[in-house]
């Protein structure tokens, strides 16, 4: 066996991220985070972001990890035409507070997620709406080993938000 025959485990490696448990959630923590303080709203120094997930169990999930503004439902009984022109018509093309993305979107990061992440998101940039997937990038790359879905975070809640917490502190009210 030659050194070169194992360059594709070792590339595969690099792109799934660290192989510890720790490292991966530290690296997640920051993307969340990021998330998070978009998220929130602008009277607590948010831009009001709203993030769409799947249903009501993933929006459980955020809510727990601390997401506290808009969390908008795929699954509400709407066909897919008719959720993407609400969400245009309701939160426009880019966000007004920081000028980004208007809205994160963050489905399963299994076949089903996936093909729903790319029809969401070529149906709403082709109204020019700016789309923001890096959340569910990162959850796919590093936490593909604990789940391979947003509701499968339930059981990581506290490690994840104990992290989140540190780089993204909640003020109590």
């Amino acid at each position: 066996m030659s050194i070169n025959d194992n360059n594709w485990s070792k590339a595969r490696s690099k792109a799934a991220g660290p192989p510890d448990r720790s490292s991966r959630f530290d690296a997640v923590a920051e993307t969340m985070a990021t998330a998070r303080q978009r998220n929130r709203e602008t009277q607590k120094g948010g831009c009001g972001c709203p993030i769409l997930v799947e249903g009501k169990r993933d929006r459980a999930v955020f809510r727990s990890l601390g997401y506290t503004g808009p969390i908008e439902l795929y699954n509400r009984g709407w066909d897919m035409s008719r959720l993407c022109a609400w969400l245009y018509e309701t939160y426009g093309t880019r966000n007004l507070e920081d000028s980004s993305s208007s809205i994160i979107v963050v489905m399963d990061w299994d076949r089903t997620g996936g093909r729903l992440q790319r029809e969401l998101c070529r149906r709403l940039e082709s109204m020019d709406m700016r789309i923001d997937s890096n959340l569910r990038k990162q959850l796919g790359r590093f936490l593909t080993q604990e789940t391979s879905t947003v509701e499968g975070l339930r059981g990581s809640v506290a490690d994840l938000k104990m992290r989140i917490d540190i780089i993204d502190p909640i003020e109590e009210e």
